[in-house]
């Protein structure tokens, strides 16, 4: 009987001994095994951007060992959706986006781009180069007659900053709620530029950054536009990773984009490098989210 029961104690201590090694197994699973997942807000229009991220798709594949899979949104707030659920491991929000999933999910900036050598870019108010307005002032004193265009709602340039320049100077409250003739959201900085050289619009909000990249590429013809308001310096566009993200793996990754010179991936973001971002770059956009109501303080 003890020889039995000795028997079976060292069957199931075997058991349990090989259990604990499978799960061991598991658990020590390297993360080369598993997907890193990034989402890209539209701030271009898809095709735009594809062999770029294409390209850097693979770069980061490269680097990290491991597969990398890139995805474009079709809306800026999927983007933060997807992190707040975790269905992505990195993004490329915009300043006003990441602020919201930075309060949402407790996503970390840790990358911008630098155009022409600094992370800054300003909002623009654009008009046709035939327009009579020369200057905000001279929309504002017309503005009854004016066809006005955001990009997309959750665009900082496009929407956030200038809507409470908009709103400081009482001609605008809503899209539904305005002094102006006509207001819309075209869903892209590319569209709003079309828009303004079509003259399906009369004035059109715009990052600076991608409007001359627009004008560079071709895609829009500079010589058909005037600049008639400027923002303050607003800190770049943050690559911003999710919260559960290891110290090891975020060096890792903000070292491979400082290394980054390929001109194709560099161009589809305006940029002539990237260098490292921290959450408090952009403060500044916080509190004109808290002041839109978009978060709260």
């Amino acid at each position: 009987m003890k020889k039995l029961s000795l028997l079976l104690l060292t069957m199931m201590l075997f058991v349990s001994a090989c259990g604990t090694n499978n799960e061991d197994k598991k658990n020590s699973k390297s993360n080369k095994d598993e997907v890193f997942t990034i989402g890209v807000i539209p701030a271009q229009t898809e095709g735009e951007m594809k062999g770029a991220l294409d390209k850097l798709q693979k770069v980061l594949s490269e680097k990290m060992d491991r597969e990398v899979k890139i995805t474009s949104y079709p809306d800026y707030n999927g983007v933060v959706e997807a992190m707040n659920y975790d269905k992505i491991d990195m993004a490329y929000f915009g300043p006003l986006t990441y602020v919201v999933a930075h309060e949402e999910s407790g996503a970390k900036a840790i990358v911008t781009q630098l155009i022409k050598g600094e992370p800054f870019y300003y909002s623009y108010l654009i008009t046709h180069k035939d327009s009579k307005y020369e200057s905000f002032e001279d929309m504002a004193s017309d503005v009854k007659n004016v066809k006005f265009a955001f990009g997309d709602p959750s665009s900082t340039s496009g929407s956030l900053i200038p809507s409470i320049k908009l709103k400081d100077e009482g001609i605008y409250r809503s899209e539904s709620d305005s002094d102006f003739n006509n207001v819309r959201f075209t869903g892209s900085h590319d569209a709003t530029a079309l828009a303004v050289q079509n003259k399906q619009v009369d004035v059109g909000a715009i990052d600076s950054a991608i409007y001359d990249k627009l004008i560079e590429e071709g895609a829009i013809d500079g010589d058909q536009f005037k600049v008639i308001w400027k923002s303050e310096k607003l800190f770049q566009y943050p690559w911003a990773v999710s919260k559960s993200t290891d110290e090891k793996t975020t060096k890792k990754l903000q070292q491979i984009f400082l290394d980054i010179k390929d001109k194709e991936i560099l161009d589809a973001f305006g940029a002539t490098g990237f260098t490292k971002a921290d959450n408090k770059d952009y403060e500044s956009i916080r509190k004109a989210a808290i002041k839109e109501g978009t978060i709260q303080e």
